[in-house]
């Protein structure tokens, strides 16, 4: 790896650090640029959800104001997102790797998708909450989907805070601040399960995931202290730019 590569690589963590800690979807800024360098998609995942563990533990610390008296709840929850990335990781590594090359271009329009309509569904919860048609929490159906983003984000991390964010502010009656401090633990518990069984029996590049984890950790307290004062359309629209970038890449790549 040259140097500028290097720095790429670490800006890259930076700036997906300071992204998953507002929004999420931070991977649809280093899975590009890693692609974009020659890593293959499969080991661009592997790296990617090791190297990006430490930011969002890193943000999930920036939102322990928010999370105070959630422990039990975060407990309770951080079990089906532990299990759903066990089988996520899973499904990568018991796959064919072309499965994988064939369906991540899928995998990040959608996650492009859920980053443009995210406005719509937050001032759809917004009012929803205002008229008082949310005021009952869905327990069952609120672990049944984390178990499912789990397995998701165990498989292909991109833009899994988005839908936790999604779901949590319909289903949910808390603010969404707190929503956004589980979200970041949620997220972490994922990529760290993820991380372990990767880093054990995956293809994996180290110097990729040192320079991930020092830039996203960096990046994790810039979005947890100034994050929430960026304008949110500029941190979607690099999200939105960078994934379609990806999807062209991937698919001319084929």
């Amino acid at each position: 790896m040259q140097w500028w590569q290097a720095l790429v690589v670490f800006l890259a963590g930076l700036w997906a650090g300071t992204i998953n800690a507002v929004v999420g979807s931070g991977t649809l800024v280093t899975f590009p640029v890693l692609v974009a360098l020659g890593y293959p998609p499969v080991t661009a995942t592997t790296s990617n959800a090791i190297g990006l563990a430490p930011g969002t533990i890193s943000g999930a610390i920036g939102y322990r104001r928010e999370l105070t008296g959630q422990r039990r709840r975060v407990i309770r929850y951080a079990i089906p997102s532990a299990i759903g990335a066990v089988c996520g990781t899973a499904l990568l590594l018991s796959l064919p790797p072309n499965t994988f090359e064939t369906i991540v271009p899928v995998l990040v329009g959608l996650a492009v998708v859920l980053v443009i309509i995210q406005p719509r569904v937050s001032a759809w919860v917004t009012r929803r909450r205002e008229s008082g048609s949310g005021g009952r929490s869905h327990g069952a159906l609120v672990l049944v989907l984390i178990f499912l983003v789990g397995i998701y984000g165990g498989y292909f991390t991109a833009a899994q805070g988005v839908m936790l964010m999604a779901f949590m502010g319909m289903l949910l009656t808390d603010p969404l601040q707190r929503l956004n401090g589980i979200k970041n633990v949620l997220a972490a518990v994922v990529n760290v399960v993820a991380g372990l069984v990767y880093a054990f029996i995956a293809p994996v590049s180290w110097p990729v995931i040192g320079l991930l984890a020092v830039g996203s950790t960096v990046g994790g307290q810039l979005g947890a202290t100034i994050g929430r004062r960026l304008p949110a359309p500029v941190l979607r629209g690099v999200i939105v730019v960078v994934g379609i970038a990806a999807i062209v890449q991937l698919v001319l790549n084929r």
